[in-house]
């Protein structure tokens, strides 16, 4: 029986692990889903899927990302109930909504 200690091993590319909440992805140079409902205690995690750099800018001052390359992510856990409008700051056309129950 051949000692397998020494068999090459064969693994694919690294990926990132997908987020474990809900999230918001990035992606021609808009948030989808626009709106996203969580209950409150809900960690949400935006993922920036462009090649240009976006952040993550509430309206209110709740949250505010640095901003993010092409793959990068901020994640914000919603401790209270409301509706948080946000826009991405470096494209304030770039606008959506977490509400949180």
């Amino acid at each position: 029986m051949p000692d397998m200690t020494s068999m090459p091993t064969t693994a694919g590319a690294p990926t990132a692990p997908a987020p474990a909440g809900p999230a918001v992805n990035i992606e021609n140079f808009a948030f989808n889903p626009p709106t996203l409902t969580v209950p409150a205690g809900t960690t949400v995690t935006w993922t920036n899927k462009d090649e240009e750099p976006h952040n993550v800018v509430s309206e209110d001052g709740a949250f505010r990302s640095p901003g993010m390359d092409a793959q990068g992510t901020f994640s914000y856990q919603f401790t209270k109930a409301g509706t948080y409008k946000y826009v991405c700051g470096i494209h304030p056309f770039m606008k959506a909504t977490v509400v949180v129950q």
